[in-house]
């Protein structure tokens, strides 16, 4: 297991930490996009997680791709043009799909400043809340380049496209307060409040049964590319295999006996 992606475990919920707080866990190293593959294998092997938290260590959440080594043309930026874009291809881009392709809800907690990359990677989570002192920026446009990780996709489904125009062709800083009013975070907590929210907001959807959290998420990614039709055809067929599974008919005993419901994943 990655020293990158520290794993902390509370029942059904666990707990993500980026650990590079020397580099602002910024994203370049292949064994830091390695990482976020092997926690989605290991987290859809095991169905009694039910809910993830991301936060960094530190003072930033992430601070997008590493300036220095893109300096110094080293790492991942290192050689022509077309390995240059063969390394985009098979590094930083595996994240978005990695964590695209995860079937449990992942809460982020951003504790600090989410810039470039680091705020694509928020947008790639399905819940946002910021610590009061936590900024945003889609800044790649101030070094010249472009959203090469998928913020040019995640933004604007998450901001709108005129907002996430302004902040691509800008670079612009925003704050907490800004990005609640915008929507890029539904909640904003003091700093020494954030993380144990998050992992409250966590452990209420770990509360409802596996199969339905993984199936509901699956059709909330679908849908921002299907049209109604489809998404009602996969919606039936979702809703015949969750009719299915002994968690339903525990959910529906539960309700008629006025009692709390106990979930086994089945």
């Amino acid at each position: 297991m990655s020293d990158f992606l520290l794993r902390e475990r509370d029942g059904a919920v666990l707990t993500v930490t980026m650990n590079r707080p020397e580099q602002r866990n910024a994203l370049s190293d292949p064994e830091q996009i390695g990482a976020f593959e092997d926690l989605r294998r290991d987290v859809e092997a095991d169905p009694t997680i039910r809910a993830i938290v991301l936060t960094g260590a530190g003072s930033a959440f992430c601070a997008g791709g590493n300036v220095k080594d893109m300096r110094d043309r080293k790492g991942m930026f290192e050689g022509s043009p077309y390995r240059l874009r063969n390394r985009y291809r098979e590094g930083i881009q595996r994240i978005p799909v990695a964590l695209y392709e995860l079937e449990i809800p992942v809460v982020a907690a951003i504790n600090g400043p989410a810039i470039g990359a680091g705020l694509d990677l928020a947008n790639m989570c399905d819940v946002r809340i910021a610590a009061d002192t936590a900024t945003f920026a889609e800044s790649f446009v101030k070094l010249g380049i472009i959203p090469g990780d998928g913020g040019a996709w995640f933004l604007p489904r998450v901001v709108g496209m005129p907002r996430a125009t302004l902040m691509a062709l800008t670079g612009e800083m925003i704050d907490a307060a800004t990005a609640l009013a915008w929507g890029l975070v539904t909640e904003v907590r003091p700093r020494e409040e954030l993380l144990r929210h998050a992992q409250d907001i966590a452990h209420k959807i770990a509360a409802n049964p596996v199969h339905a959290l993984r199936l509901t998420k699956r059709l909330l990614r679908e849908g921002q590319n299907m049209n109604l039709g489809s998404l009602l055809e996969m919606s039936a067929a979702y809703q015949a295999l969750a009719h299915f599974t002994a968690d339903h008919e525990e959910a529906i005993a539960a309700f008629m006996e006025k009692r709390m419901a106990d979930f086994d994943g089945q």
